[in-house]
């Protein structure tokens, strides 16, 4: 990359002017050995991996009409993990220089990285090379023939790919952006005291799963949204039961569009179901699949794309002072929040070359929130649930699992304390 800096994306933006002391929009993502970690060779790793990833050691600036990123030779350093997971990594309380944080804790390896810098796929890509590359020291001889690095350049890398394969940016505000939604339901319980979030790591068999969604003939995220919503329902009030359930769901748009960026690219995908009480799982199930298909088609993506990509454009966008734009984009958050009852992120099955595959355990992640955001990610035949709950009340957590654990195969659950 010639420059030493570069604007923010569009979602960037919004994590930008939306993050919180609760919802530090910090994802996190973990890879657990079956060896201890060694401090010094994982720190020798770091510097390793940095190298040739340099898009993640920037330092996020603030200009008169647009954040940007700007490079920096600061160097990570990777401590035993303290306190909690998704920490304060930007903002008024952030003293720190890069955007990430690279921890340990016995077996497991944890990157903690701020949205703005980088998508799951992203944070996934990184925390992939840095185990190689641990794998390699601890393990002297044994991975010398395997390359896991990304052929892509470090241009490609950096690419802001919603300005790339963006079609058509129209002059004005599109008036579907101004549609009014119903807003949702939202969980009706006390938040945790103190900006806590309850982290919970739910493992359990792949294969059961995918059976369970296979019986009712529709895909793994159709039938986990489905519950997902059926355990809200059960958990409501009656008064309240007119009002939609809508899950959104992360759309990762690599699968549309041949980029290979490390920074955000991905849409949020909507379905809204409203109750009646006939609802069965399998008849949700399907009609959670139909409307979530519906959204999937290429058409729809490139549209939603243009839409929001248009917004920048506006030639009153461009002029407007930063401090005023961080305003509007904080309160048309806090509405498309309120149209949201909670999130549901499925990376998918994560893809390890055989040879890593002894050493790797388990991975993992977690995103925070303000409400009940879910991520779904599996190795071998190990189903990965990162739930992060903002709500005191279980109740919702509780019978999703119920409703989604297989047969046969052993259910484990780790879970954060809160203070009460």
């Amino acid at each position: 990359m010639a420059e030493d800096w570069y604007r923010v994306d569009n979602v960037a933006k919004v994590f930008l002017a939306a993050h919180n002391n609760r919802d530090t929009r910090v994802m996190r993502v973990s890879a657990t050995l079956n060896e201890e970690i060694d401090e010094q060779l994982l720190n020798e790793a770091l510097g390793i991996t940095i190298k040739s990833r340099p898009e993640f050691q920037v330092r996020i600036r603030r200009g008169f009409f647009w954040h940007y990123m700007e490079q920096t030779d600061h160097v990570p350093v990777a401590v035993k993990e303290s306190g909690r997971p998704c920490p304060i990594l930007y903002g008024r309380n952030f003293r720190g220089v890069l955007h990430y944080k690279v921890s340990y804790y016995e077996n497991r390896i944890n990157i903690d990285i701020f949205h703005a810098i980088a998508d799951g796929t992203g944070a996934l890509s990184f925390l992939k090379l840095l185990v190689f590359n641990y794998l390699r020291l601890s393990h002297p001889g044994e991975l010398n023939d395997l390359v896991i690095d990304s052929s892509a350049s470090v241009d490609d890398r950096y690419k802001n790919s919603f300005v790339q394969f963006c079609e058509k940016t129209e002059r004005a505000i599109p008036k579907r952006i101004l549609n009014k939604k119903s807003k949702a339901y939202h969980i009706q319980s006390g938040k945790l005291p103190f900006d806590q979030l309850q982290f919970m790591e739910v493992h359990m068999p792949a294969s059961g799963v995918l059976s369970k969604a296979k019986e009712l003939k529709v895909s793994m995220t159709s039938f986990l949204g489905a519950t997902l919503m059926m355990a809200i329902n059960a958990d409501r009030p009656y008064m309240l039961r007119s009002k939609p359930i809508t899950i959104s769901l992360p759309v990762n748009l690599r699968n549309y569009y041949p980029s290979d960026t490390m920074r955000n690219f991905f849409n949020n995908v909507d379905v809204t179901h409203v109750f009646d009480g006939s609802e069965t799982i399998e008849s949700l199930s399907k009609e959670f699949e139909v409307k979530f298909k519906e959204k999937l088609t290429p058409e729809k993506i490139q549209e939603q794309m243009d839409r929001y990509q248009s917004i920048e454009r506006i030639g009153l966008t461009r002029v407007t002072p930063l401090a005023i734009k961080q305003i509007v984009v904080k309160a048309f958050q806090k509405s498309e929040n309120g149209r949201v009852t909670a999130v549901l992120s499925n990376l998918g099955r994560v893809e390890l070359p055989e040879e890593m595959r002894p050493y790797v355990k388990e991975i993992s992640d977690f995103c925070a929130t303000n409400k009940l955001f879910i991520t779904v990610t599996s190795l071998d035949d190990d189903l990965v649930l990162g739930i992060a709950n903002a709500y005191s009340n279980t109740g919702v957590i509780s019978r999703f699992i119920s409703g989604i654990r297989p047969d046969e195969g052993d259910v484990i659950l780790h879970s954060t304390e809160v203070y009460r």
